[in-house]
């Protein structure tokens, strides 16, 4: 289900004004939202996680900021994609380089994202990401196409990332240089089914999801926590945002069979089309997790092409 209409005002975000929900969590913390008062919010299961990350406050493009970004209660979904590296290759800048599972042949990904309880308060996303190399010197190890299968840890390159609310695109595209946008955006998951729809400047289909979900697996909080690694060029200069996700409940398929991924017209359907997937190959779906996003920081990216 989508998110009630609720009372909105304004703030100033970096010199913008973005609407926020009016006695939501940005607007009565500006990130630093009270731990316990999370805690006693019923879609939370608990708030350990980030007892361990504090925070700390830094400049960036948008202003004074808090970081880590916390992400309360999250559910997700992704489908894994095989692609001809020389179709990746046209999307990716020349400092970057596909992960490849065999010469030939990377991973291309399509994401949703639900964030019911977050700083920034709720809101939805999905993207269009191609999986890289690790951009650092030296070479590939065979544990890195490892760990990204696995998700335990993945570098990304991202073509799309729209979003449902103003906040997050100014703080995506401003502060991170996400590719970020506004558009009509619902994506709904819980253990019978996830479907998602991303729409375009006209309101119709830009692509859309709809897929049995997986059996879940319970876990502990911390007991399985991945990194997710995804460079951005700011200013001319090469960044890095890692992003730490405390998986609670989730449940991977390979080789899904009943998919059905509805490519329409706009900039997610464009962007997933011209990389020219050829299979699907895995899909997860984590009904329940938690997240961890730092503010970018530069980086040294060495031409891997």
């Amino acid at each position: 289900m989508s998110s009630p209409q609720q009372e909105t005002t304004m703030v100033d975000l970096g010199g913008r004004t973005v609407t926020v929900p009016k006695g939501g969590l940005y607007d009565r913390y500006r990130m630093d939202t009270d731990l316990e008062a999370v805690a006693r919010d019923p879609r939370v299961s608990s708030v350990d996680f980030f007892r361990r990350l504090p925070k700390a406050k830094v400049d960036s493009a948008i202003g004074p900021t808090l970081t880590p970004n916390f992400y309360y209660r999250i559910s997700t979904a992704r489908l894994t994609m095989l692609a001809r590296s020389s179709a990746i290759r046209t999307r990716l800048p020349r400092e970057l380089a596909p992960l490849e599972v065999v010469p030939g042949v990377g991973l291309v990904s399509v994401m949703f994202f639900r964030y019911d309880v977050c700083d920034i308060d709720f809101y939805t996303e999905a993207a269009v990401g191609i999986a890289v190399k690790p951009a650092r010197h030296g070479r590939l190890g065979f544990f890195d196409l490892v760990a990204g299968l696995k998700n335990e840890h993945l570098d990304s390159y991202v073509l799309s990332l729209p979003v449902s609310t103003d906040i997050a695109q100014v703080r995506g595209h401003d502060g991170y240089g996400f590719p970020k946008w506004v558009t009509g955006l619902d994506v709904d998951i819980d253990a019978g089914r996830t479907t998602a729809r991303v729409a375009n400047d006209a309101g119709r289909t830009d692509l859309a999801l709809s897929v049995a979900t997986p059996a879940q697996n319970p876990y502990r909080s911390g007991e399985r926590v991945s990194t997710l690694t995804s460079y951005t060029s700011i200013g001319g200069a090469w960044h890095s945002t890692l992003s730490h996700t405390n998986v609670l409940s989730s449940g991977t398929v390979r080789v899904p069979r009943n998919v059905t991924l509805r490519v329409g017209e706009g900039r997610m359907a464009d962007d997933l089309r011209s990389l020219r997937p050829i299979r699907t190959v895995q899909l997860d779906v984590m009904t329940e997790g938690q997240l961890a996003l730092h503010m970018p920081v530069p980086t040294s990216v060495q031409s891997q092409n």
